[in-house]
Formats: C-alpha cells, structure tokens, sequence
C-alpha cells in the first residue's frame, strides 16, 4: 500500500488519540508513506496546540516534534507547487473543502497520477475523507464512525 498522510492522520503517529493504533498500523504496512511539505508546518502547530491545551504535557508534545523531525527524512514528500495549488483551488470548489484540505487532497491526486498506482489517504475528517473517495483515492480509515 502507498500510504498519504494528511495532518489529522500524521499526528496520530505522534501523539496518542482515538486512531493512533490504526494510523500506525497503516504505516507499518505501508511500501511507502508520503506527505504534503505543508504538514510539516501543520504538524508542529498541531503539537504546540496539544500542549496548550493541556491534551499532553510540554516534554510529550516536544518528543512528538523531535521524533517528527527525526522521521521526516523517511517520508515523501509532495511539494507545494503552482499544479498542486491549481488542483486544489478546483478541489475546494467542487466538494466544500477548507483550503489546506484541499491541497492535501490535491497532493495525493497528484501523487497517485505521478505513480500510476493507488493511493491511500489517511484522514480522520469526515468532509476530507469522502471528498478523497469521490475523487479516486482510497480513504481510510474505512469506518470512519469508529473514530
């Protein structure tokens, strides 16, 4: 399986909630594991948030950050280019997404078309996850409800 994280899945590898266990089973299964360059940005947001909102504490949201960083390197990455932002302008249009959303979504099109393979998206927001069905891009988890 090549597996795309979206922000929503990427810091539940990171950071224990509701789906940890299945994100990081995916990703252990997974040939290769990819990402928007954006989520890296989002990703350490996420983490400080979690720590000001008392979700963790300071030294579990830094190691989250620190393993992130350190792990960064083993995953690919879809870079933020004029193509991505064109697909994801129509993306937000046609299915109501919000804009980072969209370019998350536009990145695993894109990705799965560079490929000629399928790509699976992990994603663990309802709108996000149906609007990557309608496109052509697995979502997951499958039982979404679950979470």
């Amino acid at each position: 399986m090549i597996l795309y994280l979206d922000t929503s899945a990427l810091v539940k590898k990171y950071i224990v909630e509701a789906g940890s266990d299945a994100v990081n089973e995916a990703v252990g299964a997974a040939e290769s594991v990819g990402l928007s360059t954006i989520a890296r940005a989002e990703a350490a947001a996420a983490f400080a948030k979690a720590v000001r909102m008392d979700n963790v504490t300071h030294e579990e949201g830094l190691a989250a950050l620190q393993l992130f960083r350190a792990e960064w390197a083993y995953m690919a990455h879809i870079q933020v280019t004029e193509t991505v932002v064109a697909r994801a302008d129509s993306i937000a249009w046609e299915y109501q997404l919000r804009g980072f959303d969209a370019v998350h979504l536009a990145s695993a099109v894109l990705w799965q078309e560079t490929l000629g393979e399928p790509v699976t998206m992990a994603v663990f927001d309802r709108k996000l996850w149906q609007a990557a069905e309608q496109v052509g891009v697995r979502p997951f988890p499958t039982g979404l409800e679950a979470f």
